[in-house]
């Protein structure tokens, strides 16, 4: 059952034993192998979850990136945004993940104007680092100048309509600026209140441990689902040692894990997916066998592609959370709704096995954006 048959029939109302309380093996780490040992195991439930020593945030937040403009360039009714924004509220998610770039500026606003009415029931997660003029006019690159980063704040707090950033991150880490200059910069507005938490995207190792070092991170946010498994092979490990979150965007591999993309997709003009070579014609057929194993699962199970996607990173560690985007509240409460799911030790095991059998072929993104993911640091000098 894809994502398109599920909302022509039965909508979001899965009647089931499918949907129960679920959260991760990582939670019960002492007891693994006896889970291990029994199949019919269920994994304990949680809705909440800690990024980093302090913030407690839902299970699954909100990434609303697109709610300026969608990957088809269309521009959706802001009216329906703020709905969509409230309504998961209504339905648990506390984390709602924005950035600067993301308009540029208009995303924070529409974010900002959604959650007026709960401010103080929600936290709040932004970005800076990009070279963007106070008219949002891009100038091209990077900037991480601690004075810039200030002056960066002080214009989002005022289109996020707050006083206070509850998760506020380095978007790339800048090749110019040593990183403790920038935490330097962001302890300042920790003292000032306006800053609560903070965190690095796609940042190089070191560089965390060197962040880490002087202030505390809350958490790293990298891209990471079933299609994107890179942060496994160290800054999960790394996550783990330090005691940091990890909030995976794009954890629906931008709409490819929902059935929404099949081998005749082709991506309009405007829609970045046509710059991934992940997604080029040849490629898209060879990397169907993983949505094939997400269709046979989700009828298995009687849920949704995405579902399945979202309950495999929630099952990964207790300190996972992802922010899966949309601009359609059946989308949304699709989402949520995976944190109901159930799966036993045995079933997650079959799961895992049969994706790790599948190689997925192509890059994630364009050549020049991924040059900035995992890159350190300049050295303090």
């Amino acid at each position: 059952m894809n994502r398109r048959n599920l909302l022509k029939t039965a909508g979001l109302v899965i009647a089931g034993s499918a949907f129960l309380p679920f959260d991760t093996l990582a939670q019960i780490t002492n007891e693994k192998e006896n889970h291990l040992k029994n199949d019919n195991a269920l994994l304990p439930s949680s809705s909440k979850r800690k990024l980093g020593a302090s913030l407690d945030v839902s299970a699954i937040g909100l990434g609303v990136q697109n709610m300026s403009r969608t990957y088809q360039t269309t521009i959706p009714l802001r009216s329906e945004m703020h709905n969509i924004i409230r309504s998961a509220f209504d339905n648990g998610v506390t984390l709602f993940d924005a950035a600067e770039a993301y308009g540029p500026f208009e995303v924070e606003k529409i974010l900002g104007e959604g959650l007026a009415p709960i401010r103080n029931k929600v936290a709040i997660a932004t970005k800076f680092g990009f070279n963007i003029g106070e008219d949002g006019r891009r100038s091209g690159g990077l900037n991480s100048q601690p004075e810039h980063i200030k002056k960066v704040v002080e214009a989002m707090l005022k289109r996020l309509r707050t006083d206070r950033i509850d998760l506020l991150y380095q978007h790339r880490v800048d090749p110019n600026v040593p990183i403790e200059d920038v935490v330097g910069a962001i302890k300042d507005l920790i003292k000032e209140g306006k800053v609560l938490n903070y965190g690095l995207s796609e940042p190089g190792v070191q560089t965390i441990r060197r962040a880490h070092a002087i202030h505390p991170v809350a958490a790293i946010q990298n891209e990471y689902s079933l299609l994107w498994r890179g942060p496994e092979a160290e800054i999960i490990p790394l996550c783990q040692e330090l005691g940091i979150g990890f909030v995976p965007w794009s954890p629906l591999g931008v709409g490819f894990l929902t059935g929404a993309i099949d081998k005749n997709t082709r991506f309009a003009q405007g829609d970045f997916r046509g710059s991934e070579t992940r997604f080029s014609p040849e490629n898209i057929a060879k990397n169907m066998p993983l949505v094939d194993l997400l269709q046979k699962w989700s009828a298995q199970k009687e849920i949704t592609p995405a579902q399945i996607s979202l309950a495999w990173l929630l099952a990964q560690k207790p300190w996972i959370v992802p922010i899966p985007g949309t601009t359609q509240m059946a989308h949304m409460k699709e989402n949520v709704g995976a944190n109901k799911v159930k799966f036993t030790s045995g079933e997650l095991q079959d799961f895992t096995k049969q994706l790790n059998a599948i190689q997925i072929t192509g890059e994630r993104l364009p050549a020049g954006v991924l040059s900035m993911s995992g890159v350190e640091a300049p050295d303090k000098k």
